[in-house]
């Protein structure tokens, strides 16, 4: 238990990592005497190596050793965690973001690694991977819980102090309880360094063009097409280089398979309609002027949703029940999305508890099943195909779950507009309620001023800002309807797959041993 304690800990370190950094841009924005959507820089820094890092990180620790690995990959998080205090502008935040994302990258590989190390072999696929998924998962709402504690009587240094302390504790787990070594391998090649390079290149690019193509719109901004281009050149560069290659670092042609393809799509589809929460939830309740302090509970809710998800798992999981619970996954992603579908001026966190919680259920249902299935795959082509495995399933998460936040958000941007050009007739200077509703909004504000001119203009902007929230409201509703829809989409096209293959399981009451995995 000591290992898998050791698991969580590092896993749940370099998720909060991440759920600090997208929880707290609004307070990031004025410690760093930035805008909000400047520190957008700061997410993207932190993200674009993260769909990257882990390419080479594989190789390294092959060739170098796992105690190694560890050790040099704690230590670097623990510093990035320390050059966090000195951060005092924006150029230094997305510096040191960009180190902090790259220092993180082993982490989630150090957490696997400690869990295999932990569980029997014939329960790998049921129980560790559930585990550390959770808990790579679960930082984004647990940051959201604890985010409001922290810099409730100090800036974003706090937090920093936090994610130190928590650096040191797993520094000292590491250093005091090694990894079962394994044989060096010299695996590292000179074209290994080209291709990793076109593709960090590529997926950072990639990162920030669906980070920033919402905030400043992507026809509006030339830099987003040019970098479009640039990542589109880069990955295909990578590609037919590794294709040429008798050695490759990546197997692209396994990837391109048609299997393998339809569990990338099914990846992707996923973590598109997970941005309902991660980008929808989040900015329904920022529109509607809450604080964090009034939106832990919810989030509280989904992590414990989250948990939960992982008790079923580990209880009912096998490969063949992939399909089945990747459909009650989306059952309940679609049942989520069109309860906030109805989400009216009145709506707050209370009224999002069971929506949300069905989706944070639904996230966890889906992902571990959907990677045991990836992983059995890799294994049974050989050891050397879970790097591209590795390549596959992160560019999945990392670079879908920026593309559905920001569809999501251009949506939102596109619906807004639409909603405010129908509902601007009523704030004309020819609508008598409008006249009416100003005047009763002016008197109101007599105690405050005696300009009357002042008044009116004060009334007149109260009722502007009100249409704006309702054309917003109203948009988030139409996105949330969308995602309702591409869920029951998914759904469909997971029934017509499954009756194709003649593979849809039935329930069982006895518990389908796991294959297990090797860790050699």
């Amino acid at each position: 238990m000591v290992y898998a304690s050791a698991a969580v800990f590092v896993a749940l370190s370099q998720s909060l990592a991440t759920g600090f950094v997208s929880a707290n841009l609004p307070q990031l924005a004025g410690d760093l005497h930035a805008t909000t959507n400047h520190t957008y820089w700061v997410m993207a820094a932190f993200m674009a190596p993260r769909a990257s890092m882990p390419l080479m990180l594989i190789r390294i620790r092959d060739q170098f050793g796992l105690r190694r690995f560890a050790e040099v990959g704690i230590v670097c998080f623990v510093l990035a965690m320390v050059l966090n205090l000195w951060v005092d502008d924006l150029h230094s935040a997305v510096i040191v973001a960009f180190l902090s994302g790259c220092a993180a990258a082993p982490l989630s590989s150090l957490g696997f690694l400690y869990m295999l190390e932990a569980i029997p072999a014939a329960q790998r696929l049921k129980v560790a991977i559930p585990a550390v998924l959770t808990m790579i998962m679960v930082g984004r709402p647990l940051a959201r819980v604890l985010l409001p504690e922290l810099t409730a009587n100090a800036s974003w240094h706090a937090v920093s102090l936090f994610q130190m302390g928590m650096a040191l504790v797993a520094l000292a787990l590491i250093f005091a309880l090694p990894l079962t070594p394994r044989p060096l391998q010299k695996v590292l090649k000179p074209l290994d360094f080209v291709s990793f390079s076109l593709l960090a290149v590529g997926f950072g690019a990639f990162t920030s063009v669906f980070m920033f193509g919402a905030l400043d719109y992507w026809t509006q901004t030339e830099w987003l097409g040019v970098a479009l281009v640039a990542a589109i050149v880069m990955v295909a560069g990578a590609v037919l280089i590794e294709m040429q290659r008798a050695n490759p670092l990546i197997d692209f042609h396994w990837l391109l398979s048609p299997p393998i393809l339809h569990l990338a799509g099914t990846l992707l589809v996923f973590r598109i309609a997970l941005a309902e929460q991660n980008a929808g939830a989040v900015g329904f309740l920022r529109t509607m002027g809450l604080q964090p302090g009034q939106e832990q509970l919810l989030f509280g809710i989904i992590a414990l949703s989250m948990l939960a998800a992982t008790g079923v798992l580990m209880l009912t999981n096998s490969g063949a029940r992939a399909p089945l619970f990747h459909g009650i996954a989306l059952v309940l992603i679609a049942a989520g999305a069109w309860l906030d579908s109805q989400s009216t001026a009145l709506t707050g966190p209370e009224q999002m508890y069971l929506s949300q919680a069905m989706i944070g259920f639904a996230g966890i249902l889906f992902l571990p099943p959907a990677m045991a299935k990836g992983l059995g795959a890799a294994f049974a082509k050989g050891p050397h195909y879970l790097l591209s495995f590795v390549v596959l399933f992160l560019a999945t998460q990392s670079i879908g779950g920026v593309i559905g936040s920001g569809l999501f958000r251009s949506l939102v941007i596109d619906r807004t507009a639409y909603h405010m050009a129908q509902l601007s007739p009523q704030i004309s200077a020819d609508n008598p309620m409008l006249s009416q509703t100003l005047a009763q909004s002016a008197a109101s504000l007599g105690s405050q001023t005696a300009d009357a001119g002042a008044r009116a203009g004060a009334a007149l902007s109260s009722v502007a800002s009100t249409v704006q929230q309702q054309a917003t409201i109203l948009a988030y509703d139409d996105a949330f309807r969308a995602v309702f829809w591409f869920a029951l989409a998914a759904l469909a096209g997971l029934i017509a797959h499954v009756a194709l293959h003649r593979s849809w399981p039935l329930p069982r009451l006895r518990l389908t041993p796991s294959t297990p995995v090797s860790t050699s």
